[in-house]
């Protein structure tokens, strides 16, 4: 049985466990105590780099995530002295109108990485919150630093932050 406090699922979760990872982020999300002792320690850890992947739906966003997944476990680190040997990525989708989860966008471009045990996806939601990414995006990224992950891919929707602004884009003409 997965234990629900926070420090024993960081425990598990450094060992490996996808299980004690969904919950931790889970808490994160949810808010509340436990989403504050959660918070807590995983600011006691080091942070992943991140790497933020934003386009407008259809754009290539999943495609590109997929490919720097198998990129990264490939080459194993940016500069050779911090290997990457997990990647973990954060799928931010608009929020569905109905159930307030995440829209869940094409993800079949990564199914290949689904059962990598090197790989974590979790598709959150941006509950509303404009600009193409939950409130809960910083602190999980800190969850998966403390559960040893180096590094984080952050793949959202543009449309969010485009229909976010006060006006509309301006054109750029070239004479």
């Amino acid at each position: 049985m997965i234990p629900r406090e926070p420090l024993e699922l960081f425990e598990l979760a450094r060992g490996g466990s996808r299980t004690a990872l969904a919950r931790l982020l889970t808490y994160v999300e949810s808010g509340g105590a436990t989403q504050l002792d959660t918070v807590a320690l995983a600011y006691e850890a080091r942070s992943p780099y991140v790497v933020g992947i934003t386009g407008p739906p259809g754009g290539g966003k999943s495609t590109l995530t997929d490919r720097l997944i198998t990129l990264t476990l490939d080459c194993g680190s940016f500069d050779g002295d911090d290997p990457f040997d997990q990647v973990g990525v954060l799928c931010v989708d608009p929020s569905s109108p109905f159930t307030g989860g995440a829209i869940l966008g094409d993800r079949i471009r990564m199914q290949d990485h689904a059962t990598n045990e090197h790989v974590f996806i979790r598709s959150m939601a941006t509950r509303g919150h404009l600009g193409g990414l939950s409130l809960a995006v910083p602190d999980a990224l800190r969850v998966l630093g403390a559960a040893n992950f180096r590094l984080a891919l952050v793949e959202t929707v543009a449309w969010d932050r485009w229909r976010s602004t006060s006006r509309r884009p301006r054109t750029r003409r070239s004479w």
